[in-house]
């Protein structure tokens, strides 16, 4: 017949309680560094990448009509020095 012996059963609870506060204290350490993250991104001027996106659409239409009115300014020249 095998007994229980109250030592290992002892050492197994607190085993198991000590895994219980080293998740929690995981949990609350990963919770407080993204609030601090969240607090020092918001105290930046940072875009959104949806106002990103569409700043850099604006800049590309922008660059394609000045290479098309480039192009036109280069024609107009080229017939008015004939």
């Amino acid at each position: 017949m095998q007994t229980r012996n109250k030592f290992f059963d002892d050492m197994s609870q607190l085993m198991t309680n000590a895994m219980g506060v080293a998740q929690g204290a995981k949990t609350e350490a990963e919770t407080a560094m993204k609030s601090l993250m969240d607090r020092w991104m918001a105290d930046r001027d940072f875009v959104t990448r949806e106002e990103f996106e569409a700043v850099r659409a604006m800049a590309v239409k922008a660059r394609e009509e000045n290479e098309a009115l480039s192009r036109r300014i280069a024609a107009l020249e080229a017939a008015a020095g004939k």
